[in-house]
Order: structure tokens, then C-alpha cells, then sequence
């Protein structure tokens, strides 16, 4: 389903595109006078955003434009990892639960990163097993991004460790679909997390992707 957040604002669209093509200008183009113009079309992309958002300037340039090359969406994994027909989420500093997950780093590939981040955030050995899903973030998840984020849901087996204090999470436990938690639904909704779920008890699961 369309997230209608992302429908209601055409600027965004608008600037995410202008952001595209500039940076695409920028890897491409030879010609001087063509390359001023592709990064004046970057700077007005970044000025539309601080405008809407009330951000300033300098952070959105930062956040925003600050790749090289053609333009392809962030990757982001979160694990699914089941105990007792329950589902691991770990608490941010915000207060709010998510899968444990995060960007897929520079030399990592979905399933080492998986390992990673679960590591990180809750302390636990797992191996990855099978993707869930791989969402087109704006499609399944609240405030849109100016740029492309694909979420991979990938279910692990657990092999054991326990939660440690760390700078990302404040604590961890295992939560029944009936019983979830207030979730930071920028990360994973509670669709999304029930797709885990309904991925959990199948043994013929074919990832869904969209």
C-alpha cells in the first residue's frame, strides 16, 4: 500500500528527483559549465527541504547530498528472532521497540550485517536463515525520506548470548503479536512485524518484496 504521507507531499518528490539528477550531472558530466549548474540543482534541492522541514541548510546537505555517483537506495536489515512463539525487539533510546537492525555497513552483506547489528544492539549469536521481506520503506512506513531506503526482514535462528548495556538500546525482550510494545514504526510497523510472525509459522514462506 502507497504510504499516503508521502502522496500528500509532492515538493518531496519534487526535490528527491531534482537531488537524482543532480548527482547523477555531477558523476557524469565533463563539461564545466554543466557541472555548476548540477550543483546549484543540488543546493536548491537542500534549500527546498530546509524550507519545508525547518532544518537547517548545512544538515540537509549533509544527510541528503553528500554521495557521489548514481543515486540507489540505503539498505537497511532487521532481524527476526523467535522464542517460545514470541519476537525479540529491543528499546531505544527514545523509548520506542524495533527489530534490532540498522544500515548495512561497507563491507558487509545482508547476513553479516544481520549478525552484526543483533550482536550490537542485543547481544545475541544468531544465523541468518531466510529473507521475510524486502520493503520499499516509503511503501510500508510513516515520514518519508529524501532518499530510497530498502528494508530486508530476514529471520534468524538464535544461538545464544544475553543482553548488554550499550549506547544504542536500553533493554530487550520477547514480545507476543497480542502483546507488542509502543513501536518506532519509522523502523518496523506492527504489519511489519506480524509479517515475521505469519513468516515464523510457515514452512513454504516465499519472501515478499514491493
Amino acid at each position: 500500500m502507497d504510504n499516503p504521507t508521502l502522496l500528500q507531499e509532492p515538493w518531496l518528490n519534487w526535490a528527491i528527483e531534482i537531488q537524482s539528477i543532480a548527482q547523477a550531472g555531477l558523476a557524469y558530466s565533463t563539461n564545466v559549465y554543466d557541472l555548476e549548474r548540477f550543483e546549484r540543482l543540488r543546493e536548491i534541492s537542500a534549500e527546498m527541504l530546509s524550507h519545508k522541514t525547518g532544518i537547517s541548510t548545512d544538515k540537509i546537505k549533509d544527510l541528503f547530498c553528500n554521495e557521489i555517483g548514481y543515486q540507489t537506495p540505503k539498505i537497511d536489515t532487521r532481524a527476526a528472532i523467535f522464542q517460545d512463539d514470541k519476537i525479540l525487539l529491543v528499546q531505544e533510546n527514545d523509548g520506542l521497540w524495533s527489530l534490532p537492525g540498522g544500515w548495512v555497513d561497507v563491507f558487509e552483506s545482508l547476513a553479516s550485517n544481520t549478525i552484526k547489528e543483533v550482536k550490537e544492539e542485543a547481544g545475541l549469536d544468531v544465523l541468518p536463515e531466510r529473507v521475510i521481506a524486502l520493503h520499499d520503506r516509503d511503501k510500508h512506513n510513516p515520514k518519508p525520506f529524501p532518499y530510497g531506503i530498502l528494508k530486508t526482514f530476514i529471520q534468524c535462528k538464535l544461538l545464544g548470548g544475553e543482553f548488554v548495556e550499550n549506547s544504542e538500546t536500553l533493554a530487550s525482550g520477547y514480545f507476543a503479536l497480542a502483546e507488542l510494545p509502543p513501536l518506532s514504526e519509522e523502523k518496523n510497523t506492527r504489519e511489519q512485524v506480524a509479517l515475521c510472525f505469519e513468516a515464523y509459522h510457515s514452512e513454504s514462506w516465499v519472501t515478499q518484496f514491493d
